[in-house]
């Protein structure tokens, strides 16, 4: 098989192509690729989610790296992607590996690769891992050696340096009703552990199948707690996917906010009110009033191709105040070159408490600044005929006009960006499943509906 990383690791169908075979050959590529770092004597960790097999995956990919003399430290129990991050980095090790599919349907899981400054490996780093895999002996028979693996309580590490960089007691004396969506995944418990009884927990159990869902915190997937959001009369709530590095929140009237605006309200706090400066990465699919803030405040702009790995990189390479996607995946440089759900779910909890506004409040100032803007995606579940059709159609940057708006300009970073009259639509396929994904930002949901629409039509037949 030929085993490809995508835009954040590698993921595979569990049985089908992610076997303990191919993972043998995945883990003894990344042991070789980390035994070139000099943190190598500091050991390397390895941390797990809550899908199916995920522990077992993971104590398997520590007997390889032990059989090749690698010190490494187990998590004792499913942790959040970014608690192995933090892990890695305020202990100084080589790297990291998470067993995790992240937001993919219940069928996959994955391997991620974090590197010692805390976040995703370069993609040069995952190149160099990827040369690896025709290279090692996958047929060798690994004898672990148990004396170089500890088992380490990574997610109590994360807890206690989350209640270190938030104000947590501010938020306490607000006195907010918090729900708390895990999803089934890796974030349960924490929000609550960190808040107390302030914090209604749901989906916080083990359920490999993730009730036939995506774990994916957006309101396809949301739909039955919304009542329960409404009957419970919270305040808002902090809504996580499979491994909590992605971050959706619904306020007090129950509409959800995306990772836009969050990430909006985020930077207008950071600059306004905490006086921080820097640059913004984020990436092309993200929002444009992002570009307006940081025109308003002087802010060097970058924009990235779609993955978080690509702003990860210039979170250590650039003076990057924060960083961001559309998916849901934010990151503050101050806390970690990472996406990490949980913190940014928290900071926003404090900024309201500070603010002393609400979710939605904080929302309503930026439609009163920038105008209203709203956002959906649609992936779609194509054949390969029908994906290469509508590729094709898009990639030619031709159109004229989009849900009856004027094309203004076109671009293709990564995927095909047409600009119209009042927004924009994004056409790429995933880089983590088998779909075209179909984005767009406009200033009416009537435009986005009709855009997605349209971008749906071009896989049709003539």
């Amino acid at each position: 098989m030929n085993i490809k990383f995508g835009t954040d690791g590698w993921r595979a169908i569990i049985a089908k192509d992610y076997t303990f075979e191919n993972l043998k050959r995945v883990a003894l590529a990344t042991g070789k690729y980390f035994r070139e770092h000099p943190n190598l004597k500091n050991g390397i960790c390895i941390g797990y989610d809550t899908r199916f097999m995920s522990k077992r995956f993971a104590n398997y990919v520590a007997d390889v790296f032990s059989a090749m003399g690698i010190r490494t430290f187990l998590s004792d129990t499913f942790v959040p992607t970014p608690a192995v991050s933090m892990y890695v980095k305020k202990n100084n090790l080589a790297g990291g590996v998470m067993i995790t599919a992240s937001h993919n349907p219940p069928t996959y899981n994955g391997f991620k690769v974090k590197a010692d400054y805390g976040g995703s490996a370069h993609p040069e780093q995952v190149a160099e891992i990827e040369k690896q895999l025709d290279k090692v002996d996958a047929q060798k028979v690994i004898e672990k050696n148990a004396s170089l693996i500890e088992h380490i309580d990574i997610k109590a590490f994360y807890a206690n340096a989350l209640k270190a960089e938030l104000d947590l007691d501010a938020i306490r004396r607000t006195k907010f009703k918090i729900g708390h969506h895990a999803m089934f995944g890796a974030g349960q418990g924490i929000v609550r552990e960190l808040l107390g009884e302030q914090v209604s927990e749901y989906h916080c159990s083990i359920n490999p199948t993730f009730d036939g869902i995506n774990p994916e915190p957006i309101p396809n997937y949301l739909q039955d707690y919304f009542p329960v959001f409404k009957s419970e009369r919270l305040d808002v709530a902090i809504l996580n996917d499979g491994d909590a590095d992605r971050i959706g929140m619904i306020d007090e009237h129950g509409n959800y906010v995306d990772a836009h605006k969050i990430f909006a309200v985020m930077l207008k706090y950071l600059v306004e009110e905490k006086k921080m400066n820097g640059e913004v990465a984020r990436t092309y699919a993200l929002t444009q009033v992002i570009d307006k803030l940081c025109h308003k405040y002087s802010l060097k702009c970058h924009n990235l191709p779609i993955g978080f790995k690509h702003v990860s990189k210039l979170m250590t390479t650039n003076n990057i105040l924060m960083g961001g996607e559309e998916s849901g995946g934010i990151g503050v440089t101050a806390h970690l070159p990472e996406r990490d759900g949980i913190y940014i779910g928290l900071l926003v909890l404090e900024i309201m408490s500070k603010r002393e506004k609400t979710l939605g409040e904080l929302v309503q100032e930026l439609y009163d600044e920038f105008g209203f803007f709203t956002y959906d995606r649609i992936d779609a579940h194509l054949s390969e005929a029908e994906k290469q059709r509508a590729i094709e159609r898009a990639s030619k940057g031709t159109f004229k006009e989009i849900a009856g708006c004027k094309v203004t300009h076109f671009e293709n970073l990564d995927g095909y960006k047409y600009f119209f009259e009042g927004g924009w639509l994004l056409i790429r396929p995933s880089g983590t499943e088998p779909v075209l994904r179909l984005y767009c930002e406009a200033d009416s949901e009537e435009k986005v509906k009709n855009a997605l629409a349209f971008a749906q039509s071009l896989a049709k037949e003539s």
